[in-house]
């Protein structure tokens, strides 16, 4: 059985982008998978093509993607989220993207995260580093808090969750620079890799949301983990820290204040 290059994954990022691109500001027809959680038909789109395309190339390849859900297997294993950012998307916002990630016997080994609106592609090769449109990619140098931009997220259960983060939030925004909010955690990994932001947390997440991302991150030289500090950051109850290694500690110490 063979195996993907990274190649594949950013033709399959960048066609499907396309798909996103031309639907851009068009009437969607939009429906609600839960209160706030949106699906459109362009997420549809986008997931048909590149489900299509593995099946093809490799059919008998593991999938696990956003809207049709999927098989988890030992041995190749795809991480598929067609359009990441679908309330943004809905919304005409520009922040978006397409994220696919490849796992080999459990170990993530290939990731492309392409936002189609800035033609930014963000790749990674376990062991060969991570890249922003073929340049390399490191992630930053923050080693104070309290000098640091941060981004986060919150889960569509949030009014009904233990885990809402809005605690994290305030507790985060009186101790960094700001905390952000982008609404695409696949882009806000991303962003970490390119230190453009030197932390991210979030809970409530779903494999798809990180697995590219979180690869792109190791390769860019961020400290991922999930907010226990421990190594696995796509196993259910799902949740990630990824950021400059310089504030991991410190940010990791705060989180655990939550989940005494």
């Amino acid at each position: 059985m063979t195996s993907p290059k990274l190649s594949d994954l950013e033709r399959l990022a960048r066609q499907a982008g396309q798909i996103l691109r031309a639907g851009y500001q068009k009437t969607h027809q939009v429906e609600y998978k839960g209160v706030i959680d949106l699906v459109t038909e362009i997420d549809l789109q986008s997931e048909e093509y590149i489900l299509g395309e593995i099946k093809k190339l490799f059919p008998e390849h593991h999938i696990l993607a956003e809207e049709s859900g999927g098989t988890l297997g030992d041995k190749h294993q795809w991480y598929i989220d067609p359009l990441d950012g679908t309330v943004n998307y809905a919304h005409n916002i520009p922040i978006f993207c397409v994220s696919i990630a490849y796992a080999s016997n459990g170990i993530l080994m290939l990731a492309a995260v392409y936002d189609p609106m800035r033609d930014e592609m963000f790749t990674a090769q376990r062991g060969a580093g991570a890249h922003l449109n073929g340049s390399p990619m490191k992630v930053s140098g923050a080693t104070e808090l309290e000098k640091s931009l941060l981004v986060t997220g919150f889960p569509y259960d949030a009014w009904d969750s233990k885990f809402d983060n809005f605690a994290n939030f305030v507790k985060f925004s009186k101790m960094s620079q700001s905390v952000r909010r982008l609404g695409s955690a696949a882009i806000d990994l991303a962003y970490i890799a390119a230190g453009r932001f030197d932390g991210f947390w979030e809970m409530g997440l779903k494999p798809w949301d990180v697995a590219a991302g979180g690869l792109i991150c190791e390769e860019a030289g961020a400290r991922v983990t999930n907010v226990f500090g421990e190594p696995d950051f796509i196993s259910s109850p799902l949740s990630i820290l990824a950021t400059a290694p310089g504030i991991h500690a410190h940010m990791l110490n705060e989180l655990e204040q939550f989940h005494s």
